[in-house]
């Protein structure tokens, strides 16, 4: 069983741009591009600022593994395999997904230009962290984005006791008049399996509607739940939801699905090879992107204006919690875990990179 975390495992106050300046060294000491280094340091930092940390910079040392073993490439160049015009799928050369998904979200918002859609296809692909930062950089284009990733099998079909599905991510972001104010980004279990090795890490146990032990049975220890199944968010909905996921990434493109989807942090030589979807809508070919801009606003309005329960003083869209907590962090320092900071400060030593002085405020 897993303790309590004790006083020296705790979060730590960092400067934002030292810590993308610090994951940005890890990555150019072993062999990046400093631009795609950037690239990638700005993406898993982007989650931390915006409190996902299971998917911000604790996830280099499992990056830097795999790297080192071969199971991810430096590759930032995507094959072409099929072009039908509004649709195409590429193969990601088994590279990075915060290098990938960029230039194939590019690909949709430009095709969505030409004919309303782009829907990009990826297959051959990596881990791409956060979902949402890719279905907003279509929002940021004034395109309603869409993007969506398969995972290695971790939850079970209702009452199974096997893992069959991913908890395959899904985020859309919506451009209103303020921006990407409606960003939904979940995975379809409880939780991440990411904030679950995070609780691992720091010592601390979790809900027992998180995941179950190998055996099936609901467990409040982290280090029994990686070793068990993951529970679906809403039950059979939940499954059913990333099963239809998996059809629309790995097996619509010709990729990995169900468990040719390796997992990340076992066999890292072996390519992970998930696969994603990257869908861009553009409002101005499907009637006008003024008027599309005036509803969702007016729909953001309706529910931040919408009638409160007893005790709450506020109401918020999908992804505004965590854009407003970005904002405050980047200005004064993002707080992440002190196990996830020695485990950076630990691989960025290991592969000699040059950290920058002065990035801890507490």
């Amino acid at each position: 069983m897993t303790t309590q975390a004790s006083d020296s495992d705790r979060r730590v106050l960092v400067r934002p741009a030292w810590l993308e300046a610090t994951v940005s060294a890890v990555f150019t000491a072993l062999g990046f591009e400093p631009t795609d280094s950037a690239n990638i340091a700005a993406a898993l930092v982007e989650a931390d600022l915006r409190g996902v940390s299971s998917h911000g910079v604790m996830l280099v040392p499992m990056y830097v593994e795999r790297l080192n073993a071969g199971g991810v490439t430096r590759e930032h160049v995507l094959d072409i395999v099929h072009d039908a015009g509004a649709a195409m799928v590429v193969d990601a050369r088994g590279g990075m997904g915060q290098l990938s998904s960029p230039h194939a979200m590019n690909h949709a918002i430009e095709r969505s230009g030409r004919y309303g859609i782009g829907l990009v296809s990826v297959r051959n692909a990596h881990h791409f962290g956060a979902a949402s930062r890719w279905a907003m950089q279509a929002a940021r284009a004034g395109r309603l984005g869409i993007a969506m990733s398969n995972t290695t099998p971790l939850m079970p079909a209702p009452g199974g006791a096997e893992r069959i599905v991913g908890n395959n991510p899904l985020a859309i972001a919506v451009p209103t008049d303020a921006g990407p104010e409606i960003v939904l980004d979940m995975a379809l279990s409880a939780v991440a399996l990411g904030k679950i090795r995070l609780a691992e890490s720091a010592g601390r146990p979790i809900p027992d509607t998180w995941a179950t032990d190998p055996s099936g049975v609901p467990t409040t220890d982290p280090q029994a739940a990686v070793l068990g199944m993951l529970l679906p968010a809403a039950g059979h909905k939940g499954f059913g939801l990333a099963l239809m996921i998996d059809v629309l990434t790995g097996v619509l493109s010709g990729g990995g699905w169900g468990d040719q989807v390796r997992p990340l942090y076992r066999e890292p030589s072996r390519p992970n090879d998930c696969a994603h979807l990257f869908l861009a809508i553009d409002p101005e070919l499907l009637g006008g992107i003024e008027g599309f801009k005036r509803r969702s606003t007016a729909l953001a309005s309706r529910v931040r204006g919408s009638a409160t329960a007893p005790g709450v003083d506020r109401l918020y869209l999908p992804g505004e919690i965590e854009a407003e907590r970005a904002e405050y962090q980047r200005r004064n320092g993002v707080l992440i875990e002190k196990s996830g900071l020695d485990g950076l400060l630990a691989t960025a030593h290991a592969v000699g990179a040059v950290v920058p002085a002065g990035g801890v405020l507490r």
